[in-house]
């Protein structure tokens, strides 16, 4: 089973955008976001953020 860090590094990856402007845009400083990802400790939350920004589905 992948670990959420490295789901959202694909998904930055697939749609053409730093993992750094991912935490701006869910409005987090990258540096805040670079440890949650590390520790695997992104919140339910957070993924929500993420995917709305992404324009994904969360399943």
């Amino acid at each position: 089973m992948m670990k959420i860090s490295d789901i959202m590094k694909e998904l930055c990856n697939k749609k053409n955008i730093s993992v750094l402007e991912l935490a701006r845009q869910i409005d987090q400083t990258p540096q805040n976001f670079c440890k949650k990802l590390k520790r695997d400790t992104v919140t339910l939350e957070e993924v929500k953020q993420i995917t709305d920004v992404m324009e994904v589905i969360f399943e």
